[in-house]
């Protein structure tokens, strides 16, 4: 255990030396208790106005995670707010989120309650989207946001967890919870949380199960029922690490479940340290804006789906499109079931799929009332 914990504190020290940016803590008060938090918004925020929370680690702190995630940079690009609020202080003085550590039985702090109260404020005073709040983070940050998948989901509504795991008495909780969709991004060769978990609490933090089950449970908890399995690129080979990803997708409301195994990766961060092929944070945003996209879709479904009509379909060679009602089709995006964009050849309402070979595509459909996506067959 206290080679696990020096671990972290090395790590810390690290990102702290790395980094010279002082926090600028907003006070907030929850349960009598003043908390803090650093909120960022951009000079733009996109029209859906979505908040991003981002957890530290144990030991870690807003400031240092703030720095190393470089989420206030995605933000600036994709036009999100973000918040970074602070953990409490255990007796040992570190700050932690109190998800139910076995080493603090004593622990009352109320982390699910503070942060659900802090995004309704972030969301009602910048006027923020409540559709749109998400959360990741790092290690026991991770850790809090499968906390926040099954006991703050009325607010929370994705998870990104980065080299955490969910402790087995917060999953027995969880099944009674609505389906959630997570994104986990975990290192093969984490000696903190590692892969295989710790069912019998031989390191201390408590039981929890291995990375795979996890993924497993949330997978059947959200009725994902395909799985896309690829080797992202290995775009810096110094690393000693590659992602392979597990993307598994049609679940209830279009909900998706991810899963990132940096193989050769450690207990990192992505993007700051170790691995260096992707960045953790700008990943999690664009699992988060893939669940932004697919609730609007859902949105939408229910007064074009109607509206516009697909045939033949299953198809060998054409698909005929017709727009009814209002609907004035802007553009087409086709994608293969490994996510690749493939080459649109739609000219007076037909769709040419003849160079296209046999399988199952998603066509996506910009119209003036919004988005749907459509699965065509290709035989």
């Amino acid at each position: 255990m206290s080679k696990k914990i020096l671990t972290l504190i090395i790590l810390l020290c690290i990102t702290l030396l790395a980094t010279e940016t002082k926090a600028q803590y907003t006070n907030f008060e929850h349960d009598g208790i003043t908390r803090q938090y650093i909120y960022y918004q951009p000079e733009s925020l996109n029209e859906q106005m979505p908040l991003v929370f981002v957890m530290h680690g144990y030991t870690g702190d807003a400031v240092s995670i703030k720095n190393y995630s470089q989420m206030n940079d995605f933000a600036d690009q994709y036009g999100f707010a973000v918040c970074y609020p602070r953990g409490t202080v255990d007796p040992g003085g570190n700050r932690f989120w109190n998800v139910g550590y076995a080493f603090h039985p004593n622990e009352t702090v109320d982390d699910v309650g503070y942060l659900t109260q802090l995004a309704q404020y972030l969301q009602q005073t910048n006027g923020l989207n409540p559709d749109y709040t998400f959360a990741t983070g790092m290690s026991n940050g991770g850790e809090m946001c499968y906390m926040l998948a099954c006991q703050g989901y009325d607010t929370f509504k994705a998870v990104a967890p980065v080299a955490g795991m969910i402790l087995q008495d917060i999953l027995d909780g969880c099944d009674a919870a609505p389906a959630v969709p997570v994104f986990e991004i975990h290192g093969s060769q984490d000696g903190v949380t590692p892969l295989a978990g710790d069912p019998d609490n031989n390191d201390g933090w408590g039981s929890y199960p291995s990375i795979a089950d996890t993924i497993e449970y949330f997978v059947e908890k959200n009725g994902c029922t395909t799985l896309i399995q690829e080797s992202l690129p290995n775009t810096n080979t110094s690393d000693g690490s590659f992602v392979v990803s597990e993307k598994y997708t049609e679940g209830v409301n279009q909900n998706e479940v991810w899963y990132y195994k940096v193989v050769g990766g450690g207990h990192d961060w992505p993007g700051a340290f170790g691995n260096m092929d992707i960045n953790a944070g700008e990943q999690a945003w664009l699992f988060f804006e893939k669940y932004i996209n697919a609730n609007l879709s859902n949105t939408y479904n229910r007064f074009i789906t109607n509206e516009i009509q697909f045939f033949p379909n299953p198809t060998n060679s054409i698909v005929n499109i017709k727009s009814v009602a209002t609907n004035q089709i802007l553009r087409l995006q086709l994608f293969n079931t490994l996510g690749q964009q493939q080459k649109v050849n739609y000219k007076n309402n037909q769709l040419d799929f003849k160079m296209h070979p046999a399988g199952v595509y998603l066509l996506k459909i910009y119209t003036n009332n919004g988005t749907i996506t459509k699965k065509i067959i290709r035989y």
